[in-house]
């Protein structure tokens, strides 16, 4: 279907009030998943961040890497193993995470949005002891529990007009080891340090389905007393929990808003942010 000028202005007016609303907002985006394995998503996804950087939003991406480092642990014959949903991580495969998560993965995003037009930095989460963490539990290896955020080389860098990309690496307080650190989860404590209005997760799934054999059963927006229900009731169930988990933690945090996003739909960030129709589900 073709778009008029008057279909291409209306969206423009459209988005005029939220623009407004979020202008010196800052927004915190958890980017992972397909969306940063397919080059038309990830495209879209970093146009969504530029425009939003460019009428005044300030958007922190915090981003992960499990494919990229699949893909390295597979080049040196290991093999990747999990626990309970979170990567074993010994001490040669946290030496792959922290290369390929503070190097390839943060500086290719960063190039990327500096290509687009926007000021980029890439940030560690042991830059200025971003992150600090303790072992979450030894059956997970090297993987952290967050025990502090420091969120000033971030603040410092929007303060500077900068996009910062932070990767998920957190600096030891208990040993002089790095951790890794569950990106949901890194995303979420950020929001809360940066007394953020907004935490995007991007995700594989529609959102929170009312039944997930069905994706136009999608819950557009739940409410915090439901939560507990929706779990006891199974409509939330196995890798979602965490999620809704760490989207519960912002709010609780002083976080506005938390949004569970599809990243396999392009532009699902300005369709979220900037229009009348939602295609995630929000918490509130």
């Amino acid at each position: 279907m073709a778009f008029s000028h008057i279909d291409r202005a209306q969206i423009l007016v459209e988005a005029l009030p939220y623009i407004q609303k979020f202008h010196g907002k800052t927004v915190v985006i958890k980017y992972g998943g397909n969306a940063m394995v397919s080059d038309e998503l990830r495209h879209a996804v970093m146009s969504d961040i530029v425009l939003l950087h460019l009428v005044g939003i300030h958007v922190v991406v915090v981003h992960g890497g499990g494919p990229e480092i699949n893909e390295m642990l597979g080049k040196v014959g290991k093999q990747s193993k999990f626990v309970d949903g979170l990567r074993y991580t010994d001490a040669e495969t946290m030496d792959i995470v922290q290369q390929v998560l503070c190097g390839r993965v943060n500086k290719n995003l960063v190039a990327t949005l500096n290509r687009m037009g926007s000021k980029a930095i890439g940030l560690s989460g042991m830059d200025d002891s971003l992150f600090q963490a303790v072992k979450k539990d030894s059956r997970y290896g090297l993987v952290g529990m967050i025990k502090e955020v420091n969120p000033d080389p971030v603040l410092f860098a929007l303060d500077n007009d900068y996009i910062p990309v932070v990767s998920t690496v957190a600096m030891g307080v208990d040993g002089e080891t790095s951790y890794n650190i569950n990106a949901d989860t890194a995303a979420a404590k950020l929001a809360v340090a940066l007394k953020a209005e907004k935490l995007i997760l991007l995700t594989d799934v529609r959102g929170i389905l009312r039944d997930p054999k069905d994706e136009n059963s999608l819950i557009h927006v739940v409410h915090m007393p439901e939560v507990a229900t929706l779990i006891e009731d199974g409509i939330i169930s196995g890798g979602m929990i965490p999620k809704l988990e760490c989207c519960v933690e912002s709010i609780r945090g002083g976080v506005s808003r938390a949004h569970i996003l599809d990243g396999r739909v392009p532009h699902s960030i300005l369709i979220e942010l900037l229009s009348d129709k939602g295609v995630g589900t929000m918490l509130l």
